[in-house]
Formats: C-alpha cells, sequence, structure tokens
C-alpha cells in the first residue's frame, strides 16, 4: 500500500493488522477469515477492503511483517545492547524464552508457508528479518572488537551469519519436535566461540 495515510488512518490499518494476528495465533491462519477479522476488530467490509484492496493475502502479507517486526521487538532490549558477556548471556535468554514460550506454533512460519515462500512479497519479509537481525549481532561483535573481548581478526558478518543460521536451525528443530535444547545449544556453543576466540596478551 503506497499511498500516505493519515494518523487516524494509519491506526486504524495498525488495528487490523494486530486483531488479524491475534485471530491467527489463536486460529491459525487456514482457518482465519476475513469476517473473522472484521467481527474481532469492528470494522466494515468497505473499510477493510478500503486498507487492503487486495484482500486476505494482502492483509496476511502486512501480519507476515508485524510477525517479523515482533521477532526482533521481543528480544529488545537485550539485543540492541550486546556490549559485555553478561549482556550477550542476557540476549542469550531472552531468545530461549521467547521461542520456549511460542511453542510450536509460529505465526510467522505460518504465514509465510501460506503465502508461499518463494513470492516476492513472503521471501522479502524474510529476508528483511534476517538482515536486521544479523545487523544487531554483527553490530555486538564489533563493539566486543573495540572493547578487546572478541579477536579483531573474526569477520563480524560471516560470524553473525554464522550464529543466526546456528539459532534459525535449532528453531526449525523445535518447531519440528517442540524440544528446545537445539536452539539453547547453538547460542551456548556460538556466544561461547565468541568469547574463546578473544587472543592471549603477549607474555
Amino acid at each position: 500500500m503506497n499511498r500516505t495515510l493519515t494518523h487516524k488512518g494509519a491506526a486504524t490499518r495498525q488495528r487490523i493488522i494486530e486483531g488479524a494476528a491475534a485471530e491467527i495465533r489463536e486460529r491459525g491462519v487456514a482457518a482465519t477469515t476475513l469476517d473473522d477479522v472484521r467481527a474481532r476488530t469492528g470494522t466494515s467490509k468497505s473499510q477493510l477492503f478500503h486498507y487492503f484492496p487486495d484482500g486476505k493475502d494482502e492483509l496476511l502479507l502486512a501480519v507476515a511483517r508485524y510477525e517479523a517486526d515482533r521477532v526482533l521487538t521481543d528480544q529488545q532490549p537485550q539485543l540492541g545492547d550486546l556490549t559485555s558477556w553478561p549482556a550477550w548471556w542476557a540476549w542469550r535468554d531472552r531468545v530461549v524464552a521467547r521461542y520456549r514460550g511460542q511453542g510450536m506454533d509460529c505465526p510467522l512460519n505460518g504465514l509465510v508457508a501460506h503465502l508461499g515462500r518463494s513470492t516476492p512479497g513472503a521471501r522479502a519479509v524474510v529476508t528483511e528479518l534476517l538482515r536486521a537481525w544479523q545487523a544487531e549481532i554483527s553490530a555486538g561483535i564489533r563493539h566486543m572488537q573495540e572493547i578487546g573481548e572478541i579477536d579483531p581478526g573474526l569477520d563480524a558478518e560471516q560470524t553473525s551469519a554464522a550464529l543466526l543460521a546456528g539459532i534459525q536451525g535449532g528453531v526449525v528443530v523445535m518447531l519440528a519436535t517442540g524440544g528446545i535444547t537445539h536452539l539453547e545449544a547453538a547460542l551456548d556453543v556460538g556466544i561461547g566461540n565468541l568469547r574463546s576466540s578473544r587472543r592471549a596478551d603477549p607474555a
């Protein structure tokens, strides 16, 4: 949706998105209808199609963006403050708690699967999420390099990509099995390797 909305219009559109997200979390994406969203948000059919003229798929894509934003928001403020080892471990605990609380029902995964992972819109949502997530981790690595806590020779982008890939692998296993141990291991080993990379001071 490219046209500029008034403040009231933007608030109404956001209310519809959040209502749809709540409905999908309760019912699942396949079972949620536009009528369900209208009833939950108190919007008319004309209102809904005013903000989402292409119908359900456009609304679902907006909800996918909202859920992707929540993935990062739920990790704050720890993710944005990776400035000490206690901060890194606090972030680790935050990530584990987030996914433990979510369980096997991942709304973003369900939305992306429903929309089609290869469609440009769904692919863009996931790409932007991973890019923003990796940028936060990279910033934390670079800070720790600057204060001498991580080997300055490590490539921050490559290292953050590897850590994020481990997290995502752990999440995939969790969604398949319900177990959180692989996610915990990915974080523990990833952060542990960062800490052990620090070069020993010359004798």
